[in-house]
C-alpha cells in the first residue's frame, strides 16, 4: 500500500461568478483530487468572504477548503490546475502534520473549547 500524506487545501475563487459556476469550479477540483486516487477527508464551503487585501481588484472571493489524503504527486496536479483555471484568485496547500491532523479532528467533532481572556477587575 502506497504511504499517504494529509493535506489541506484552500482555494479562492473570485466573486464574479454565479452559484451554478461556483459550483462547477468546486465539483472540477473536487474530481480531480478523486480521480488521482485521493482520499477526501472533509470539505467546507466558507462562502463569500471579504479579503485581507484587493486581488485582481477584487475586494471578496469564495472560500473553499478540502482536507485529503494522498501522494506528494497529487498536490502538483491539483496545484497546475490552480494556475491553468482563471477562475481561482488564490490557492494554498498545506501538508498536515500529526498535531495539524489532530486538531482538524478535534474541530470537526467540537471538541475545541474557546478561550476566554481574563476580565480585568478593578
Amino acid at each position: 500500500m502506497e504511504f499517504k500524506n494529509q493535506y489541506e487545501t484552500v482555494f479562492i475563487l473570485t466573486p464574479v461568478l454565479s452559484e451554478d459556476q461556483m459550483r462547477d469550479a468546486v465539483d472540477k477540483f473536487r474530481k480531480i483530487l478523486t480521480d488521482n486516487g485521493a482520499e477526501l477527508v472533509h470539505e467546507e464551503n466558507w462562502g463569500l468572504r471579504k479579503l485581507a487585501y484587493p486581488i485582481q481588484k477584487k475586494k471578496t472571493g469564495f472560500y473553499q477548503l478540502f482536507e485529503f489524503k494522498a501522494g506528494p504527486e497529487i498536490v502538483n496536479i491539483l496545484e497546475t490546475e490552480y494556475r491553468r483555471d482563471e477562475r481561482v484568485m488564490r490557492y494554498l496547500t498545506v501538508k498536515l502534520d500529526k498535531y495539524g491532523v489532530e486538531y482538524n479532528e478535534k474541530r470537526r467533532k467540537g471538541e475545541l473549547k474557546r478561550v476566554e481572556e481574563p476580565q480585568n477587575e478593578e
